[in-house]
């Protein structure tokens, strides 16, 4: 395990998986600067901790340009966990361009543009981890959200892509897919369906959760235990499934 205070970044850090994720970096004692796009949640995120540091920013516009402020505000960067994204629900039929686009620009060129930022560093430093929150719609079709599984194939891409180019410099890129978390985004999700269905809250969540190993909703714990065990090890260029097994991209 790595003892040493590390610089992290952490995107999509005001609500979710990436505030629980920032907490538990911020509480191991790191250095951590949180981003997102509203400054309410960020600052609400980062609350009392001397060790955190807040970007208000979109990753969809200034990808490159929170990995420059991150890295100054640091004085370098160890840790890079890609974790902002949304997914949008919309039949195949009646997904526009300006959807497709939007999903492709949050959930795969962020990513891309990020990485790009802060490997050159990484690798001069010969140490870094590379984290992707993806998904587990990155691994199979799933119905409504043909945007969204797109992109999160693409990320799963890129992460197989890069470790693969940088084997042996000290970096290491991964990523995690999980299933549906107990996060805003998914209780949106319940929500906009249970208005255009009529449908209980109850049986939306059942529904989604049905093909779910242990038939629940995971919790942002679960998801954040499994970054900072790739954070702290030396996979590179894995998957993690969650919630019960682990496989090789």
């Amino acid at each position: 395990m790595i003892a040493t205070s590390l610089r992290c970044l952490v995107t999509g850090a005001g609500r979710g998986i990436g505030r629980g994720i920032a907490h538990d970096l911020i509480s191991a004692g790191h250095q951590v600067v949180l981003t997102a796009r509203t400054e309410s949640e960020l600052l609400e995120s980062a609350a009392g901790a001397e060790n955190a540091y807040v970007i208000t920013a979109d990753v969809t516009t200034n990808a490159t340009e929170i990995v420059r402020k991150a890295t100054e505000l640091l004085g370098g960067l160890d840790v890079l966990v890609l974790n902002a994204g949304e997914g949008i629900s919309s039949k195949f039929e009646k997904t526009s361009d300006e959807l497709w686009n939007s999903q492709i620009a949050l959930n795969l060129t962020a990513p891309f543009q990020m990485m790009r930022a802060a490997l050159p560093a990484m690798k001069a430093q010969e140490f870094g981890r590379i984290v992707v929150v993806a998904s587990s719609a990155g691994k199979i079709g799933a119905p409504y959200i043909a945007a969204y599984t797109a992109a999160k194939h693409g990320v799963l891409g890129l992460v197989r892509s890069v470790a693969a180019e940088n084997p042996d410099c000290g970096v290491t890129v991964n990523a995690v897919c999980p299933g549906y978390v107990d996060t805003p985004m998914t209780q949106r999700s319940v929500a906009n369906v249970v208005a255009r269905t009529g449908a209980s809250e109850e049986s939306v969540i059942a529904a989604l959760v049905a093909h779910e190993p242990n038939r629940r909703l995971l919790t942002v714990q679960e998801v954040s235990n499994a970054v900072l065990r790739l954070i702290n090890g030396n996979s590179n260029g894995t998957a993690v499934d969650l919630p019960e097994r682990e496989s090789n991209a």
